[in-house]
């Protein structure tokens, strides 16, 4: 092997903008070494405008000499192999265009041949990030991407309890740690997207402890945790305000101690108002609009057209006795302040039904809507063949994302042919749930917050999860 800077025969670099202000900007590059292994990289490049500059890098250590830039690996990500990537990425002051053009790897410029044939365009485009921080993500066509085209799948875990533990005098997080540790756990199975369900009743402070202040805190600690180490958080509003005792009523309580069938108006744009004012900017965090709806189950299924319409346009309900939020009133809640987040969307019958999605989806002025499904051995939808024909329809139009999979047996048996088939179909999932509540009640991945796999279900999970990219 040639030393670092005579081993790079060709490289090229994607830079984009992945967020402007007034005075600044962020910025990542896609850096792709088309030539030999390198043992340590470094990579050069020239603002157009002498007024910008580089405020705070990472994925690299960064310095900045007049116009030139220069970017050389960090401790631990100076292997560069053979079309490898590495994506350094920084903030910045000025403007943010023009943009630079032409880059050096070791001092060659980044308009070389590969020297080995280069991977397809959908092999590359499924590769993962190395390291750094969560990518922000956008939609395109009917693919979730990174700000540099890249499709990407939100694999991962579901992190229960910020749904219930406040009000349940618990704590925050169910006595459960939410430090590095419990991190890099999640990420030794390939963890690199969590869910995290939240109750709106102790974000806006009506109830439940901790609540209001030091619950949102807790969240946004949890969500900058997450993203620093390269796990894109999903934010799910799992249980919410508003009294329902009818058809298959989970409880009698107005406030958010279970699951209801829909949002209310009162307080759930509010909810999701300050939610995206928190993470706005910030696309590396995802938003899941409600948990589960069922309006068809609060009307009997005795008219599913009306269910879908209660879904997505809220009002009066029937059956539900409070003034419905629907995910158009909670598209509009988020985007009226600016955030361009991915925002996830949900069908009827607690998410597993589909079947009138694109009909009656809610209207999105960013583009950056997703389809909200879930999937559980005994749910309705639970073959191949209802896959291909209800849930392959929606992913061949908009991005599809399983927020919540499992099997109640313990077994692994069904989450197996569902996950074979999400693959094929390059979906993301996310399993339920990293938490050791033990195996015996179903879904439940792991003994203990050390990763330590449940029998057999987390084994199974934990295995396949090992096997794929996002």
């Amino acid at each position: 092997m040639g030393s670092p800077a005579n081993a790079a025969t060709g490289c090229t670099v994607t830079y984009s903008v992945t967020n402007s202000w007034s005075g600044g900007f962020q910025a990542g590059l896609v850096v792709t070494n088309l030539g030999d292994p390198l043992t340590s990289w470094r990579l050069g490049f020239t603002f157009p405008d002498p007024t910008q500059r580089v405020s705070q890098g990472w994925n690299g250590e960064w310095s900045q000499t007049g116009s030139t830039v220069t970017v050389t690996n960090a401790s631990w990500n100076g292997s560069l192999p053979t079309n490898g990537k590495v994506e350094p990425a920084f903030v910045g002051a000025g403007s943010a265009g023009p943009k630079p053009t032409a880059f050096t790897l070791n001092g060659v410029a980044c308009n070389g041949t590969p020297s080995s044939p280069s991977p397809s365009a959908s092999q590359s485009s499924s590769q993962p990030p190395t390291s750094g921080p969560a990518p922000a993500l956008r939609v395109s066509g009917n693919r979730i991407v990174t700000t540099a085209g890249r499709a990407y799948r939100l694999l991962g875990v579901n992190r229960a309890s910020g749904e219930f533990a406040c009000v349940q005098g618990k704590g925050m997080w169910d006595s459960g740690p939410v430090d590095k540790a419990s991190v890099d756990a999640m990420k030794a199975w390939n963890v690199h997207a969590v869910r995290i369900p939240l109750n709106e009743d102790c974000w806006l402070g009506l109830s439940g402890s901790p609540s209001g202040s030091a619950y949102q805190q807790a969240v946004k600690d949890y969500v900058s945790l997450l993203v620093a180490n390269g796990v894109n958080p999903i934010l799910d509003l799992h249980w919410t305000h508003g009294q329902y005792t009818g058809n298959i009523s989970a409880c009698a309580d107005v406030n958010a101690t279970c699951q209801k069938p829909m949002p209310s108006m009162q307080y759930t744009p509010t909810f999701w108002t300050q939610v995206a004012n928190a993470f706005k900017g910030n696309n590396a965090v995802v938003f899941d609009l409600f948990n589960e709806p069922y309006p068809d189950a609060s009307n009997n299924w005795t008219d599913i057209p009306a269910a879908w319409r209660c879904l997505r346009d809220g009002g009066t309900c029937t059956g539900i006795t409070y003034e419905v939020a629907g995910m158009q009133d909670l598209v509009d809640a988020v985007r009226a302040t600016g955030a361009t987040n991915i925002v996830l969307a949900a069908g009827l019958t607690w998410t597993n039904d589909l079947t009138q999605w694109l009909t009656y989806k809610p209207t999105d002025p960013t583009g950056n809507l997703v389809a909200s499904w879930h999937s559980y051995n005994f749910n309705a939808c639970v073959t191949e063949a209802c896959w291909d024909s209800q849930i392959a329809t929606v992913a061949a139009q908009v991005p599809v994302h399983a927020g919540e999979i499992g099997q109640d047996s313990c077994a692994h048996d069904y989450i197996d042919r569902l996950m074979t088939w999400l693959d094929a179909h390059s979906l993301g999932y996310t399993a339920w749930t990293w938490n050791p509540w033990g195996c015996t009640g179903g879904n439940v991945l792991i003994t203990d917050y050390a990763g330590t796999p449940t029998v057999t279900y987390g084994q199974g999970f934990r295995a396949h999860l090992l096997t794929q990219n996002p």
